[in-house]
């Protein structure tokens, strides 16, 4: 950085005003944020050039946004975290001693400038991100038929919290215009302050729900509310000085000059490229969504017209027959069948939890796992039907259970009753007769009828 492109008004150009002990919190502060933040992991550029950029898909724009850098397998934890602040604190050792030997006339109000441009943007991406799949209700969709129809407590916590929100999509949509708006203000350096206060009381919630209800993305939201604590910081003397002691206060008045044309343009032009790349194209993609492939559910349409919750009217299992039982774990209890193609069944066999309940959007129906994420007394099932000979084959979504898989024939005697029979991957046979449940839920009466009339279940 040369004062030739770069000067401050009324600042010569090296650093005025810090003490020895401010220029090395800085440098901490400078090189951790900066591990942090840059893209070095190699695995962020395989993805990026695993993306087909003639079929972009708004999945691929949250999942750049969402980056953040990991030396462990699976996702980002704050032992990470440590490493990032050791490589930084010896990084700082070094800093400083080049610079008492004045081999470098650091600026440090640039540096300082800079590295705050460099975070409001960074925040601003990772807010629009989670943004739009809030305004547009994405992130948390209504409740399955099968969690519906799935015992209270036998969701977990994280679960429950998703399922309360799924099922309020304004409030969803107001939370995500929240952090839109608060996206908007770190765009801009006059509003930053404010757009870093608005970060840190939404955003801080989130990570107290994420370590109260147990989701999945404490340390990435902690990763946002530091960010914006760094940023908000900037003002808080000034802010003191003037709203507590009533004191006169000057603002900043470091502000960098370009004094070539060109530079302009290629800030103007990396300004315009994040609000169309991540606002623009990003928010009409998650419009589309909404409307035509929720993420959270798989894609692929289930049986026509066999879509409801089924009684098990009869069970046989390797040709014995086996009564209707609350603790049997192999005789079913219920059957729900969703629009989409997948098949739940209750009963008491125990079901190892999927509680991978991090923040990702996938295109592929089999990574779509929300539905029986943090849930326990259903297996779900994917299937593919072949209308033809009529057979069903049921493939276990648990990662836990991947190896469990059913080919069933079915039957479709009448509009309510589903007969399946056939076998497992043990070759353990069954027959069952399925009787469909005409029941209403409260929860659509209520959408239908609105909540001042009467409803009668």
């Amino acid at each position: 950085m040369t004062t030739a492109t770069y000067h401050a008004a009324h600042i010569p150009p090296a650093s005025t005003g810090w003490k020895a002990y401010q220029k090395i919190i800085f440098r901490l502060f400078f090189i951790y944020f900066l591990i942090q933040v840059l893209p070095l992991d190699w695995k962020f550029y395989r993805n990026l050039f695993a993306i087909n950029w003639l079929h972009l898909q708004y999945a691929d724009i949250f999942n750049i946004a969402h980056y953040t850098p990991s030396f462990f397998a699976g996702q980002t934890r704050f032992a990470d975290w440590a490493i990032f602040l050791g490589i930084a604190a010896a990084s700082t050792v070094i800093w400083s001693y080049l610079d008492k030997k004045n081999q470098y006339n650091t600026n440090y109000d640039a540096l300082y400038y800079w590295l705050r441009v460099l975070l409001r943007y960074r925040l601003a991406i990772a807010l629009l991100a989670y943004g739009f799949i809030k305004f547009f209700p994405l992130q948390s969709p209504p409740p399955s038929l099968s969690n519906l129809n799935t015992p209270y407590g036998d969701f977990t916590e994280w679960k429950l919290f998703s399922l309360s929100l799924g099922i309020v999509p304004g409030y969803e949509a107001f939370l995500g215009l929240v952090e839109i708006i608060a996206a908007v203000l770190l765009l801009y350096r006059k509003t930053t302050t404010l757009g870093a206060f608005i970060v840190l009381a939404f955003t801080g919630n989130v990570f107290m729900s994420n370590l109260a209800y147990g989701g999945g993305e404490a340390v990435y939201s902690f990763y946002l509310v530091l960010i914006a604590l760094f940023l908000f910081a900037y003002d808080v003397p000034k802010l003191t000085n003037l709203l507590a002691f009533g004191r006169p206060t000057a603002p900043n008045n470091y502000r960098p000059s370009f004094t070539q044309p060109r530079l302009r343009y290629i800030r103007l032009a990396l300004k315009a490229f994040v609000v169309l790349f991540f606002g623009v194209i990003y928010g009409a993609q998650t419009y589309a969504a909404i409307h035509h492939d929720p993420y959270q559910y798989p894609a692929a349409p289930g049986l026509a017209g066999a879509q409801g919750l089924y009684n098990v009217r009869e069970f046989r299992y390797n040709h014995q027959t086996l009564p209707y039982s609350d603790i049997d774990p192999v005789r079913w209890q219920d059957v729900v069948l969703e629009k989409w193609n997948t098949l739940s069944i209750r009963s008491n066999r125990p079901v190892v939890i999927d509680s991978t309940n991090v923040d990702s959007i996938h295109t592929a129906d089999q990574d779509r796992t929300f539905e029986l994420q943090g849930s326990a007394a259903r297996h779900y099932y994917s299937y593919q039907a072949d209308t033809v000979h009529q057979l069903l084959v049921l493939q276990n979504r648990n990662p836990h259970h991947r190896t469990e898989q059913w080919l069933l024939h079915y039957e479709r005697p009448n509009d309510s009753t589903l007969i399946l029979s056939g076998a497992n991957q043990a070759k353990d046979s069954v027959y069952v007769v399925l009787d469909r449940v005409n029941k209403k839920y409260l929860l659509e009466e209520v959408t239908k009828k609105g909540r001042s009339r009467s409803i009668k279940l």
